[in-house]
């Protein structure tokens, strides 16, 4: 197994698909390595983000083809192929996308997985499974449509087309743009800023962000009262408001 590439830099992971040969294509045995290389990391306090990337060519240009074509409906069930992604979702550790080059069907679900998406120049984006007679199964037609609304998830599912890198941050897809390579370093910079604050607000400020497409605006809002409220139990919570009074940085410890 060598589909990944790790490093770790103080309070940050970065983790680089490499599957050049397929153009990262995203394998069972990639997904695997990808799970048990970042499940300890997750539950690790002095981890406080992953930067996922790809190649200059590609971040992921879909899911493994190969892998998938000749098996049949009922193999698929069975394994409930696909279902291992939910687990990468669901870490709890904030997670950077930066992307140059291809974000095609996986690639573009796996994207959308992350927090944040930092992408270059000239990266395109697109759910194109329709062209394979299928439909994205990574939860593309879930995630696509909460972030850039059904018009645009319609547009690209139906069609296959790609959009490019303004076009995916104008409809709400891509959180910045830079120059192609500023890709990487711009997404270590901010992964780096977010691993500076305290474990227990970020990780409160994401699952309430979650929450707000998953609820009304009341239930949403009561659930962050009641989450904010219960950082006041934090050592964090007293330290960042003492070091604002104080006028000096704050010294974050997660807890």
């Amino acid at each position: 197994m060598n589909n990944l590439k790790i490093e770790q830099d103080g309070g940050v992971v970065t983790v680089r698909l490499h599957r050049p040969h397929v153009l990262n294509a995203l394998s069972a045995e990639l997904l695997t390595e990808l799970l048990d290389i970042l499940r300890p990391l997750d539950k690790n306090p002095q981890v406080g983000c992953f930067v996922i990337t790809g190649s200059e060519r590609a971040f992921a240009a879909g899911a493994d083809i190969k892998e998938m074509a000749g098996r049949t409906a009922s193999e698929m069930a069975a394994e409930d192929y696909f279902s291992g992604w939910e687990e990468f979702a669901a870490f709890r550790t904030p997670k950077i996308a930066a992307v140059n080059g291809l974000a095609l069907g996986g690639g573009c679900e796996l994207a959308m997985m992350c927090d944040l998406i930092i992408a270059g120049e000239s990266a395109a984006f697109g759910q194109p499974e329709i062209r394979l007679g299928v439909i994205p199964g990574i939860g593309g037609t879930q995630r696509l449509t909460r972030l850039v609304g059904r018009p645009k998830a319609m547009d690209l599912i139906l069609t296959g087309r790609t959009m490019d890198a303004h076009e995916a941050e104008r409809a709400g897809l891509v959180s910045r743009v830079v120059p192609d390579g500023r890709v990487l370093p711009e997404a270590l910079e901010t992964a780096t800023v977010i691993a500076s604050y305290g474990r227990p607000a970020v990780t409160a400020a994401r699952e309430c962000v979650d929450r707000a497409l998953e609820t009304g605006l009341g239930d949403g809002v009561l659930f962050e009262r009641r989450v904010f409220h219960g950082l006041f139990a934090t050592e964090d919570q007293k330290e960042g408001m003492s070091a604002f009074l104080e006028k000096r940085a704050p010294v974050f410890r997660g807890r």
